[in-house]
């Protein structure tokens, strides 16, 4: 029986070394963390028309001009139905403009949204302690001059938060 979970999905990056725009989480590994706006692509949905469709539904946003910078994945224990580990596929988007204000609460009646809203957070504020690998990855990206580095990253260890960071 495989032991890996696979998750696959495309990710915003809406910010500078001044704050990143995160959202709130309420599902998943990174429960009560920080993560990224993104999320799963719907059945056969072409990659720029799903992470422009999650930066909305999760940010209030719309994304106007963006470009892709890379793939990577993050390895994580997580036991999580009948798996032991998380393999997170990511692809990330740098979003360059974008329309609309940052929206604090987002609908929850949306299938599949585990977000409760987007804020923009301090870089310094970020941590593992409070935020998911993908924040962690883009944080590294934003205070290195923008290189986005694609290594893999594995995790030996990952809690999943049980009282909320905001």
């Amino acid at each position: 029986m495989a032991k890996f979970h696979r998750a696959f999905g495309v990710y915003g990056i809406i910010g500078d070394q001044d704050g990143l725009v995160v959202t709130k989480k309420y599902g998943g590994p990174y429960t009560n963390r920080f993560d990224l706006p993104g999320g799963s692509l719907g059945d056969g949905e072409p990659l720029l028309h799903a992470i422009k469709r999650e930066i909305q539904e999760e940010t209030g946003l719309v994304p106007t001009k963006l470009s892709q910078l890379g793939i990577t994945s993050f390895r994580y224990p997580w036991h999580f139905e009948q798996w032991q580990y998380n393999q997170h596929i990511c692809v990330f988007y740098r979003i360059d403009e974008t329309v609309g204000q940052v929206a604090g609460q987002v609908s929850e009646t949306i299938t599949g949204q585990d977000s409760h809203g987007a804020l923009r957070v301090p870089l310094s504020q970020l941590s593992i302690s409070n935020a998911s690998p993908l924040v962690l990855k883009v944080k590294a990206y934003l205070l290195n001059h923008e290189t986005f580095d694609a290594q893999e990253i594995d995790y030996q260890t990952w809690t999943v938060l049980k009282k909320s960071v905001y």
